[in-house]
């Protein structure tokens, strides 16, 4: 009887574990589900923003976030303040050498009224 017992548990768990499971490819397999991607990717047709940064959020992958999402985006930021810092260095540079080029134009002009004392 106790072997019969044994048996008889053996085959309901199988069974229950069986119908949890799925039991393979049949009607009651799950379907496959995309993988989840980033939603609010960064805005391909304008510079980047502080707001579009702040507002930034990975999806969390099963050992944590998607590492090309992450790698993209970063690439993108990284290209867009490189440019923004060379950018600024040429605005600078120019500022610089027109604030030059007044001064000296001024230094070069003659006061007003000395020019009757020669």
């Amino acid at each position: 009887m106790f072997l019969f017992l044994v048996v008889a548990l053996a085959v309901v768990v199988a069974a229950v574990t069986l119908a949890v499971v799925g039991g393979g490819e049949g009607r009651g397999a799950l379907p496959e589900v995309a993988p989840e991607r980033l939603r609010d990717p960064l805005p391909p047709d304008r510079p980047v923003g502080r707001a579009d940064v702040d507002a930034l959020r990975f999806p969390l992958a099963a050992r944590g976030y998607r590492m090309a999402d992450v790698d993209d985006a970063l690439n993108r930021l990284g290209a867009e303040l490189d440019e923004r810092d060379a950018r600024i260095a040429d605005l600078e540079s120019a500022l610089a050498g027109a604030q030059a080029a007044a001064h000296h134009a001024a230094m070069d002009k003659p006061h007003h009224g000395e020019e009757g004392r020669q």
